[in-house]
């Protein structure tokens, strides 16, 4: 298979995996426990039927939004994920790269493989800063000051991971950075010399946001690990208040799954939320973020932007969160294959299907803008 043949999410999937070793394809495509969140997070749409109108003009279609103080020419944005330069040597700057040229935000995580200040130097695009809150309450206030001097537009905290959840597929593999893989592992990367000549033959792998805060030296460090020993289980409602003073600009967090925690979110100033679990790699037996949608927008909607991730594969599912009253979606693996299969021109040909699919639904929707998508068009079963 070759790229030009990739037309949706599963041909991507399929060509990464062909094409990096299967410890790094699992990473990307494992989830927590038996993965039952993870497979309904997408069957989730299955449930919400569309119903379009006729006749209505649609031979102009403007796709942008306008979220968290961003204007995006497309309602997607890519996710911010970790380790990125694992998946393809060009990492983040091939995301940020295809982010820019079609005016749509990118992430960059805690865990990312690129410095904040260099992809904000190269890429104009909106950047948010997928942030981890650590014990070393320090190495926050640190990493926090960097992220405001790289000039990040959105500080978006991940509040549903102080603790890793129990990917098993990681564990059989022993995955970890740097690896530490076990003999199934090690021949995983032995059939696959490309992925290895291209990692060895690039810039060194590294961690640039932690690397002058964490002495990683010392051995490997699982993802589990890093989760379970650096991160804060303590954190609370008061310490994320403190950043959002802080960090004084666009606030979001992300992980957010209850109304009642939504409407806390609002009361602590913070200008965006995402409904999120983690792609279900964490908690798993946890609701899909489409179910608990309409029920968030309901209680805030109107008082602060609500996003959703996981899940989203089609442009269908774009066009049922946005009218359910999602203001913009996430989505990680949709692009994260797709870089792992072809890098930059990957993450480009995710996103032109998916602006394709989009402009096609939205003209078979009878809507010109996402501005008139409502939940009028959406029936339940």
């Amino acid at each position: 298979m070759q790229l030009k043949h990739c037309h949706n999410f599963n041909d991507f999937r399929t060509l990464a995996k062909r094409r990096i070793p299967g410890p790094i394809f699992n990473y990307i495509d494992g989830a927590a426990d038996d993965e039952k969140t993870y497979n309904r997070n997408t069957k989730s749409f299955d449930d919400c039927d569309l119903v379009p109108s006729i006749l209505r003009g649609t031979e102009t279609v403007d796709m942008s939004v306008t979220v968290m103080g961003q204007k995006l020419n497309l309602p997607i944005y890519c996710s911010p994920t970790a380790l990125q330069r694992l998946f393809h040597h060009q990492g983040e700057n091939a995301v940020a790269a295809a982010a820019a040229k079609f005016g749509t935000m990118f992430g960059v995580s805690s865990l990312g493989t690129v410095s904040l200040t260099e992809v904000r130097e190269k890429y104009k695009t909106p950047q948010c800063y997928q942030f981890y809150f650590h014990k070393d309450r320090s190495l926050n206030k640190a990493m926090l000051e960097s992220a405001k001097a790289a000039g990040v537009d959105v500080m978006m905290l991940t509040v549903d991971t102080i603790t890793g959840g129990n990917r098993e597929r990681d564990l059989r593999t022993g995955f970890s950075i740097p690896f530490k893989l076990s003999l199934s592992g090690l021949y995983q990367f032995a059939i696959k010399p490309m992925w290895g000549i291209n990692y060895l033959t690039h810039p060194k792998f590294s961690l640039p946001q932690l690397d002058d805060h964490v002495d990683m030296s010392g051995g490997a460090l699982s993802i589990g690990r890093y989760f379970t020993e650096m991160l804060d289980p303590t954190m609370n409602w008061a310490d994320v208040e403190e950043m959002v003073r802080m960090w004084d600009g666009q606030f979001c967090l992300k992980g957010v799954m209850s109304p009642e925690d939504a409407k806390k979110a609002v009361d602590i100033g913070c200008s965006g939320i995402v409904i999120s679990n983690h792609g279900g790699r964490q908690l798993d037996g946890s609701r899909a973020p489409f179910d608990q949608l309409a029920e968030i927008v309901d209680a805030v909607g109107d008082k602060i932007d609500v996003i959703m991730d996981s899940g989203i594969q089609r442009g269908t599912h774009v066009i049922k969160a946005l009218s359910l009253g999602a203001k913009a979606v996430g989505g990680g693996r949709f692009y994260l294959y797709a870089l792992a299969a072809a890098g930059q021109q990957g993450v480009e040909r995710a996103l032109e299907l998916m602006q394709t699919e989009i402009e096609r639904d939205m003209r078979l929707m009878g809507v010109k803008s996402i501005s008139e998508l409502s939940r009028k068009n959406l029936r339940f079963r």
